[in-house]
């Protein structure tokens, strides 16, 4: 499969107008997985392929889509797919997030009711400033939280060891939580 993947990334870098297309194709359970995931696994007001077919949308309307790796790829769509939660919270109404402080826990779930989108929009707005203080561990975040990675993956495409992307992903839950006003 890899095989496969680094010849569809090198007829797309050449300009075969398929090949992003056949490349979604082959990563489809796999963001499908990431997807299902993100929903929570249970009925959400947004389906697992709403938020993959929603992430292919966005990743093929970007007019220049440079993809290095299978890893580069699932990290372009976990910003796609940030952005695509997000932006669903929003339709949801659920930028009103009133006065109490939200817990963060970052376990991997994002609800999906009005009041629990609040925290997808907390989330990101947080993430928004750490990637200010700390782009690294707020690509953690986002690989790892949103894409799916593992740790040693996030490593790999990083160049970094698996223990230090551990500790970037402690010290991004914690910073996360501060600018949240929530506990981690």
């Amino acid at each position: 499969m890899n095989d496969s993947i680094s010849r569809l990334l090198e007829a797309a870098e050449g300009g075969d107008p398929t090949a992003h297309d056949r490349l979604f194709t082959l990563l489809y359970d796999e963001l499908r997985r990431c997807a299902h995931r993100q929903l929570g696994g249970s009925a959400q007001t947004m389906s697992t392929t709403a938020l993959v077919n929603e992430t292919y949308l966005k990743l093929v309307s970007a007019q220049t889509l440079k993809l290095e790796s299978r890893q580069h790829f699932m990290a372009l769509a976990a910003r796609a797919m940030r952005q695509v939660l997000v932006d669903h919270a929003r339709r949801i109404g659920a930028d009103k997030r009133g006065g109490a402080a939200l817990q963060v826990t970052l376990n991997e779930h994002l609800p999906d009711t009005p009041a629990e989108a609040a925290e997808v929009l907390a989330l990101d707005q947080a993430l928004n400033e750490l990637e200010k203080i700390d782009q690294r561990a707020a690509r953690v975040v986002q690989l790892h939280f949103f894409a799916g990675l593992t740790f040693g993956a996030i490593g790999e495409l990083e160049g970094l060891a698996e223990r230090t992307i551990k500790r970037d992903w402690e010290a991004a839950r914690r910073m996360l939580a501060l600018a949240m006003g929530g506990a981690h």
